[in-house]
């Protein structure tokens, strides 16, 4: 597919974009061709986006061979408009001219080059081979049966099994059929980690990891950095949680304190939050009564008291959103999403949402991203930067709705807490430490990035994968699995990102920084409560301030809109500051007790 880049073609792609998608900037030139060109990449990037989109919606949500030819026929299709050589070239000529161009512009070609990243055509066998083992992977990953003693069990029962259950021979058990899909999952992720390379440098980028970087203006070193210094700032008390825990789990399990907590021990299935471990702050109970239909449209409410629109109606016909019913053959994706199909109107969220604390929260964060793509569709913004300031920005989004959907005054606003309700504020604080945010950093800035930055950019062989997986576990996380783990498993291909949103993890690590940093500047600025009992709801400053972060898309470079909208750049300070009382209510449990697991 060539493009000749007429009046006439620019005149008809202009069909569905607003006049504001064209640039302002002082006609030069290099503007003017610019504007012509990019009308025409906007315009052919939604029709496409939204075709590739329907296709991977229906390979998700109905796994059956029909739909993974379609859904592999549509990436094709998405990825020879994107990485035409045609697309490449001429936003490579007009970068060269950049300080005749207006930022907008520049932003638009830059994008352009890092979609064609993804699917060069300059060597579409490759391209063509990457989109197949990606559908394969994500056809094997959304319809793979677990078993239990030997009978089916799902990924929700799984999570169930682990919340309740105080039998470690069961524990055990449960975890380790929960890692049962690695091993099934491997052999195409050894073959996407040479294709995935492989399209990155077809335009110059060392590897995969390095182009997901540069989503973030930054090198894959810089990125492994920042992970390092959340770490090293998180640190003290990581420390004191993880002792902590350790010390609760063995009197909880009838055990011996260990070094490092054995992975069967821990409420999820990576150890990558620990819930379930503080009673006072143990409110799932209250959610049981209320049916899933509830936790959904209380999360859109949540949203439309801040002030924002409600949901597009055809949100409610497309999503998808509860579990598939016991019986019916269908088979689907079980990780929570949030999907702007059109890059327009159209958004879905694909969830399995029951009636508890866990779907309340992940109902709350999956509509960030939904409100999110309905603030930056909008004609200032073409469909090129329909996108977040950076990946971390929608994550960080709905995490920091996550975080206030916790918070004790809405909770009571909500009837889920009676109005008298004396909470425990340590026991509070210690939850959202545990279960949401603290031990999720050593899982995210350390296992997942060191082990995928390792995979892709260090070239690490297959048959080092497992090793180097539970290296980083126990290194990072203090945590051991409970029985040797060989190279016959795979246990980071249980993790879905690793298969199919790979070296993106980071992102999530980012995003729970930056969450309370604009946390943190909405209570102490807007709401003038403490960040740790504060409430939102119904507050339409609070709309105001995030719809002004929102509404932008790509438009800035995302450390612009962080300092425009708290003062500061990127920084654990302000989660530091939030967990300060809790580090010293630590310490003092800890008297006496060796720290760490080196």
């Amino acid at each position: 597919m060539q493009f000749a880049f007429t009046p006439s073609k620019c005149l008809l792609a202009c069909a569905g974009l607003g006049l504001a998608a064209i640039s302002t900037h002082a006609a030069t030139p290099a503007q003017e061709r610019a504007d012509r060109f990019l009308t025409l990449v906007n315009a052919g990037y939604q029709a496409l986006y939204r075709v590739n989109s329907e296709a991977q919606w229906l390979a998700s949500t109905d796994v059956t061979p029909v739909h993974d030819a379609a859904a592999e026929v549509a990436g094709k299709a998405y990825a020879a408009f994107n990485g035409n050589p045609a697309l490449i070239t001429e936003a490579r000529a007009l970068l060269d001219q950049r300080a005749q161009l207006g930022p907008v512009t520049v932003r638009q070609l830059e994008q352009v080059l890092l979609n064609a990243a993804e699917g060069p055509m300059t060597n579409p066998d490759l391209v063509a081979a990457r989109i197949a083992a990606e559908t394969h992977q994500a056809s094997v990953l959304n319809s793979f049966e677990f078993t239990l003693h030997g009978k089916p069990v799902t990924v929700n029962q799984i999570d169930d099994l682990l919340a309740t259950s105080a039998n470690l021979a069961e524990r055990q058990a449960v975890w380790e059929a929960s890692k049962q899909s690695g091993p099934a999952l491997k052999s195409g992720l050894v073959k996407l980690q040479t294709l995935r390379n492989g399209v990155a440098q077809e335009l110059g980028y060392a590897d995969y990891f390095a182009l997901q970087a540069a989503a973030y203006g930054l090198t894959t070193e810089e990125i492994v950095k920042l992970q390092d210094d959340f770490m090293r700032e998180m640190r003290p008390l990581y420390l004191q949680l993880h002792t902590w825990a350790k010390y609760e789990l063995a009197k909880r399990l009838h055990q011996p304190v260990p070094k490092r907590i054995p992975a069967h021990w821990i409420n999820n299935r990576w150890g990558q939050e620990w819930p379930g471990l503080v009673e006072a702050a143990d409110i799932d109970g209250r959610f049981k009564g209320h049916p899933p239909e509830w936790i959904i449209k209380t999360a859109e409410q949540f949203y439309t008291g801040l002030g924002f629109d409600p949901l597009p109606a055809t949100f409610w016909t497309r999503s998808d959103l509860y579990p598939v019913p016991a019986g019916d053959p269908r088979k689907k994706n079980t990780h929570a999403s949030c999907w702007h199909i059109d890059l327009g109107s159209d958004i879905r969220s694909l969830q399995s949402i029951e009636a508890n604390e866990e779907w309340f929260h992940t109902a709350h964060h999956e509509l960030g991203h939904g409100y999110y793509f309905m603030s930056y569709t909008r004609p200032e913004v073409p469909p090129l930067l329909r996108t977040g300031a950076n990946p971390s920005f929608h994550e960080g989004m709905g995490e920091l709705i996550s975080l206030a959907a916790g918070q004790v005054p809405y909770l009571q606003t909500l009837g889920v807490l009676p109005a008298d309700f004396k909470a425990d504020q340590t026991a509070f604080l210690l939850n959202d430490a545990l279960a949401n945010s603290v031990p999720f950093i050593f899982w995210a800035s350390g296992t997942m990035t060191h082990w995928e930055a390792d995979v892709y950019a260090k070239k690490l062989p297959p048959e080092q994968w497992n090793a180097r997986w539970w290296q980083y576990v126990r290194d990072f996380q203090g945590i051991d699995p409970p029985a040797p783990r060989g190279e016959e498993w795979c246990d980071a291909a249980t993790k879905t990102h690793i298969n199919d949103t790979p070296c993106y993890y980071y992102s999530y690590a980012i995003a729970t920084v930056l969450k309370f940093q604009l946390h943190e500047y909405i209570a102490r600025h807007i709401l003038h409560q403490p960040p740790q009992s504060c409430n939102y709801a119904n507050n339409k400053q609070v709309g105001a301030f995030l719809k002004g972060i929102m509404e932008k898309g790509g438009l800035e470079d995302w450390r612009v809109v962080l300092r425009d909208a708290t003062g500061e750049d990127l920084s654990t300070r302000a989660m530091v500051e939030y967990f300060k009382p809790l580090q010293a209510w630590l310490e003092e449990q800890n008297k006496g007790r060796a720290l760490g697991w080196e």
